[in-house]
Parts: C-alpha cells; sequence; structure tokens
C-alpha cells in the first residue's frame, strides 16, 4: 500500500502507511432507528472567481452528485446549511437554485424507489434553510420595524424551501441577532412564522462557535435563560414544531434539553464532537442528527445506523465512536472553517474535481490541519480509495511546497 511523508507540527516528517480500503455497504431498506440530516457542502465551478465576495457558481453536476450520494446511503440531506456556505460565500440567489435543484433531485430519487429510500417523501430526504440573509444586518431600523423586516425576509425565504417540497429549517439569523432586543422580540418572530407554517419546521439554534454574530441568541448570553426563551417558544409552538437542531458542542445540556422536549418534538443533534453519545443515547432518550460531520464520514455513519436497526447498538456505538477523533479534528477551533474539512474529503475520495470553495474557504485551513485531517480519516477507514487520496494530497503537498 502506499505511503506518504507528512509534516507535523514539530517541524519534522512522519511517515503514514495508508490502510486498505474499507468495503462500507450500502442500506437495502430505509434507516428507521434515527432520523437523521447529512448537512451537505457545495462545489464551485474551479474556474470561476471563487474568492471573497464574488458570487457563488457553482458546479451543478457535482454538487448534485454528492447529494445523491448521501441519499444513496439512506441518509437524508439537510441543505442551505452553514454547511453549504450560508454566510460565507454562498448567496441568496444562488442558494435559492441550489434548494430548488436539490428538491427536483429530492423528487426523482423519490419515484426511483431505491432501496435505501424506498417509501420516503421529499421531506424526509430533504431539509433546507430559511434564513434571512438576504438583509444586511446594519441596516436594518431599530424596533418593531427591523422585526417586521427580519419576519418578511424569512417568509420569502420559506416560501421557497416550501415550493421545492423540502422540510423547513428555520436557521438562525443574523439580522434577528443584530435587532432584537430581548427575549419578547424572539418570541413575536418566531411565533408568527410557527403560526403560519403549512407544516412543521426544524428549529436551529447555533452558537457562536459556528458563527460569532449569533452573541445573545434568544435574547441572552447565558445559555440557561436563552434555554428557557427557546423551550417556552417550543411549549407554545408544539405543533408547528417537528424538531429542534442544537449546535451549541455541550452534551449535558442537549441531554437536559431533549428530556424535557414535549412529546413528538425531536432532538436533532448538531454537536459534532459528542455526536456518538447523543445519538446513542441514555435508555429512555436519543438524539437524532443533523450534522455537518455526517457530509464527512456518510459511509461510517450509514453503517452505524444499520447496525442500530439491526438491534446491535454496541456495533453502532463503536462504529460512531471510530469517527470521533475526525470529527473533534474538522471542527476544531476556528470551528467556522470545519466546512473546509468536508470540502477536502471530498476532493480526496474523487467526489469533486479539484479543493476549491466558493469564497476562497479552501484556504482556511493550514496545511497541517489538512495533513491531521488526512491521517484520521485513514484510520477511520473513510479514504474510499486510498491509493487516489494519496495521490491527491500528495500533488496539494508539492503545490505547497511542503517535501520530505
Amino acid at each position: 500500500m502506499t505511503a506518504l511523508h507528512l509534516p507535523t507540527r514539530g517541524g519534522t516528517f512522519e511517515r503514514h502507511q495508508l490502510r486498505e480500503a474499507t468495503s462500507w455497504l450500502k442500506p437495502v431498506a430505509p434507516l428507521t432507528s434515527r432520523h437523521v440530516y447529512a448537512a451537505a457542502h457545495v462545489i464551485p465551478v474551479v474556474t470561476a472567481d471563487n474568492t471573497p465576495g464574488a458570487p457563488a457558481v457553482l458546479d451543478w453536476d457535482h454538487t448534485l452528485a454528492y447529494r445523491r450520494e448521501l441519499w444513496s446511503y439512506g441518509l437524508g440531506v439537510a441543505d442551505a446549511m452553514d454547511t453549504a456556505q450560508r454566510g460565507m460565500g454562498l448567496d441568496w440567489p444562488a442558494t435559492q437554485e441550489l434548494i430548488h435543484r436539490s428538491g427536483a433531485e429530492a423528487a426523482v430519487v423519490v419515484a426511483s424507489d431505491a432501496p435505501a429510500t424506498r417509501g420516503k417523501s421529499v421531506r424526509d430526504l430533504l431539509a433546507c434553510g430559511a434564513g434571512t440573509d438576504q438583509l444586511d444586518p446594519v441596516g436594518l431600523p431599530a424596533g418593531r420595524a427591523g422585526l417586521d423586516a427580519v419576519i418578511e425576509a424569512y417568509r420569502e425565504q420559506i416560501k421557497v424551501v416550501s415550493a421545492a417540497g423540502a422540510k423547513v429549517i428555520l436557521m438562525a439569523s443574523r439580522a434577528l441577532a443584530a435587532v432584537a432586543d430581548g427575549p419578547a422580540d424572539y418570541q413575536y418572530v418566531y411565533g408568527t412564522l410557527l403560526a403560519e407554517v403549512d407544516e412543521p419546521v426544524i428549529l436551529h439554534w447555533l452558537g457562536t462557535m459556528f458563527d460569532p454574530a449569533l452573541a445573545g441568541y434568544w435574547g441572552s448570553d447565558d445559555v440557561a435563560a436563552a434555554t428557557r426563551t427557546f423551550s417556552d417558544l417550543i411549549a407554545a409552538n408544539t405543533a408547528a414544531v417537528d424538531g429542534v437542531k442544537v449546535s451549541l458542542l455541550d452534551a449535558a445540556h442537549e441531554v437536559a434539553l431533549r428530556a424535557d422536549l414535549p412529546a413528538g418534538v425531536r432532538l436533532y443533534t448538531g454537536d459534532d464532537f459528542n455526536y456518538p453519545e447523543l445519538i446513542h443515547g441514555d435508555g429512555p432518550h436519543h438524539s437524532d442528527a443533523l450534522l455537518g460531520i455526517f457530509a464527512a464520514i456518510y459511509p461510517a455513519a450509514s453503517a452505524a445506523l444499520q447496525a442500530y436497526d439491526d438491534g446491535d447498538a454496541a456495533r453502532g456505538r463503536e462504529i460512531l465512536d471510530s469517527t470521533r477523533e475526525l470529527g473533534k479534528h474538522i471542527f476544531s477551533a476556528p470551528t467556522l472553517y470545519y466546512k473546509t474539512g468536508v470540502a477536502f474529503l471530498s476532493w480526496l475520495n474523487g467526489k469533486q474535481p479539484g479543493f476549491q470553495m466558493v469564497g476562497g474557504l479552501h484556504s482556511g485551513r493550514s496545511v497541517l490541519h489538512l495533513a491531521e485531517t488526512f491521517t484520521l480519516a485513514d484510520t477511520a477507514g473513510l479514504l474510499i480509495d486510498p491509493e487516489l487520496a494519496a495521490h491527491r494530497f500528495g500533488q496539494l503537498l508539492s503545490a505547497y511546497g511542503v517535501s520530505a
């Protein structure tokens, strides 16, 4: 097998012998023990501008093929989320087209009656983020006028997601964080929207490690106080809430919140550090998942869920645990650049033609970080074609001027 000499943080090089490829089996029936969505990334045209501030130009063939790959492993897709670079390079015009195209692709998959998705609806296969990123938070008026502008922006995006047939994810809003003046303003905005939706939605709570502009969300910097506002909102609108996605990287907080949710409201973990134990559960409760890391580890995630479906929870937990160090590394601080690791593994595995991201975000991690990502992915058996991955990374190292 191939070996590479990889740079280390000590300034030396270490020889890494790649393992043989792991054979990950696709499910022969829909996954049932957990409801999961992998938050998918987007793939740009490699010859497009792809610099900060440039309009996003997506490679639709590869972007949609990645979603079909995730569906073939039985996973739902969460689209137009922060993993897809919302607020970090993916503008609203490109987002609208992404939602439209992904919805049409999901409808084709539903009609195909493929084994892993048989009997599923488009809403089961696809959930899309509805936010307010068409607004400039700096230019919003204060008070009720600003809140109403946020509501109108949400309405516009909810309409786009609903028209695509997808489940709506009400994303956390930078504009709302900028204009809100306490918990009552969040209750007003979200309460208004939840009273209007035609189908239950997923509420999204994204922590500041993912987006610093969301400080004080739900009206307080104190997590306990914010949680009370969040929980009160859910209790008052239970019929309109399919579930909640919580991305605070705090397992204890998630376990407590999960136990207190009303019956029928799911907890979709967004904890890319502690997902193995949260998905495994504590007996009476477990978390479902809406995870960016699942877009990177999807063959293993599917295998773990297949094990849970087969009644082998110990095996399911073992597989998830085997990916933990990779997840912790990809989502290490500064966490908002985790998307670079997802795209890097996609490129290594031949799912996109170049290691490029919209907005130039492929430069968001150092060569040392990428070398560790490469090693951990290989250890977890997530380099689908080790020879190809080694060849591609070797070329990148050479382009970076790295030679052992």
